[in-house]
This record gives C-alpha cells, structure tokens and sequence, in this order.
C-alpha cells in the first residue's frame, strides 16, 4: 500500500514507519525534523517530506510531492503531535496554548484536507488513522491544550464519517495508551509540581517499566485499522490495549447502529436516574 504517516521522525511515529516499511509498503513520513538517514536506510519505499503539519502550505507542499510521486494514496496516518504548554489552565501562556491546539488539531486536519484527493483514488477502500487519547475521555488536569486539541479529533473524525459514508472511506480515532516517547521523558523533566503529583508518578513507572508490549499492540492495532479486516468500522474510537478490536469486523454492522466507542454525552436516564 501506499501510505502517508505523519510524525514519522521520532517516538511512535518512528516505529511505525519501520512497521510499514518491513511489511513491505511504501511510506510517505512528514515531519519537522530531518529524516535523510532513514530515508538513506529505505531508498526505495520511504519519502521523506519535511513540513510542518501545523502549517497549511507545508502540508500542501508535501501532499503535491507525494501526489507526483505516486499514483493514489491507500492510507493516510496522522501521528504527530506534541504536548506543549502544561500547567493549570487559568495560568496557562495564552499563545502557547493556542499553538499547542494547532499543532495536534490543525495538523490533523491539514493531513485529511490535503491528502482527500489522492485518497479517493484509491483502489481499495480507503484507510484514515488518527491517533487521539491523552485526554480525550475524560479530564487530564495540567494537560488542557493538548486533552482538548486530542478531544477534538475525535470528533473531527466522527464528523468526517458521517460526512463520507457514501464512500469506500473508513476513518477511526487510534488512542495508543500509555507508551515511552519523548512525551514522558518531558513530563519528567517538568516534574511534578507542573504536571501535578498523579502524572508524574504515572510517567515514573512508566519509565521504569521499560515494557514494549504497549508500542507493539498500539503498532498492530494500526496495522488492523488499515486493512480490509475493519473495513466498514468507521467513526470510532479505538484503545489499543484495552478494546477488543481483533475482533470487531464481526460486529460491524452492530457498532454502525450504535454509538459504542463513541464520544457522548450521558442523561441521568441512562444510569437509571431521574431527576426533575
């Protein structure tokens, strides 16, 4: 397949790439960073776009080399991202906050809006992954931008869902669940009078786990996503560790009639309340 992977230059990005690429597909990776090394390691499957997801021409730019290069996109996965400006939100830095927004949500969907062409072209039903979590379920003090930027792809994927369906297109929301990039290691550095006493503790055993099963099953669960074995499982969103999603494609047409991994809102009714 032809695939696009966004935030290919470091963490789970990275190791997604290598994934893909042993596997045997070819990876459009675009990152801020410089990747020529890895590109010098996978000639022949790996272009290497440096861009700015955050920046719209940026991303234009690549999506017109990618589109130039080759003759349809298969699979476009959006994994860059950053956790900016931490801290109590009523003290946050106001630009800092806002860029940390940009950063995760407009490089998401910057990536949708410049890829969609190429995406339609596909000869087989068309894969988006986006990677949400850190936040997105539920409050994540001290993490405001980055929990609200990751809530909001939720919904820009359940939207875009709605809004494609006519089409050969599956689009899904990826959270990978607690793994050791360099977002933990820069909630270490802060520490825990910035990040408050629970994160930092969680980052610590993290840290010390040194476990790879939780990269490896986040890596296989985008690797289900983009193939025909969740095809028509669309506008989810799906954890890596902890949803059974080895086995939702015999319960497509099921989740389709329901709102099950899905962002709502809960009435007093639906626990068996009621409140006048």
């Amino acid at each position: 397949m032809n695939l696009v992977l966004t935030g290919s230059s470091s963490g789970i990005g990275r190791a997604l790439a290598a994934r893909l690429l042993a596997r045997g597909h070819h990876v459009g990776g675009l990152a801020r960073s410089d990747q020529s090394d890895f590109a010098a390691q996978h000639a022949r499957n790996f272009r290497a776009a440096r861009c700015d997801v955050a920046n719209w021409p940026d991303v234009a730019r690549a999506a017109a080399e990618i589109a130039a290069a080759w003759p349809h996109v298969d699979g476009l996965i959006t994994c860059a991202g950053l956790q900016g400006e931490i801290g109590r939100a009523v003290t946050a830095d106001p630009a800092n906050w806002s860029a940390t927004v940009r950063a995760n949500l407009d490089g998401t969907f910057f990536a949708l809006r410049a890829f969609d062409a190429q995406l339609a072209r596909a000869p087989r039903r068309a894969k988006i992954v986006c990677f949400s979590g850190g936040g997105a379920t539920k409050p994540r003090a001290n993490f405001s931008a980055y929990g609200v930027a990751k809530t909001a792809i939720v919904r820009l994927v359940e939207t875009v869902a709605e809004e494609e369906k006519a089409r050969a297109l599956d689009i899904n929301a990826l959270a990978p669940g607690a793994i050791n990039t360099r977002l933990t290691d820069e909630v270490l550095a802060l520490g825990a009078g910035v990040v408050g006493a629970a994160e930092f503790a969680a980052a610590q055993k993290q840290k010390s786990s040194g476990e790879t099963a939780p990269l490896e099953k986040a890596l296989d669960c985008v690797e289900w996503l983009l193939s025909p074995a969740s095809d028509g499982i669309s506008g989810r969103l799906i954890s890596a560790p902890w949803d059974p999603w080895p086995t939702l494609g015999a319960h497509t047409a099921e989740l389709a009639a329901t709102d099950i991994f899905a962002l709502r809102r809960i009435t007093p009714g639906e626990r068996g309340k009621i409140w006048d």
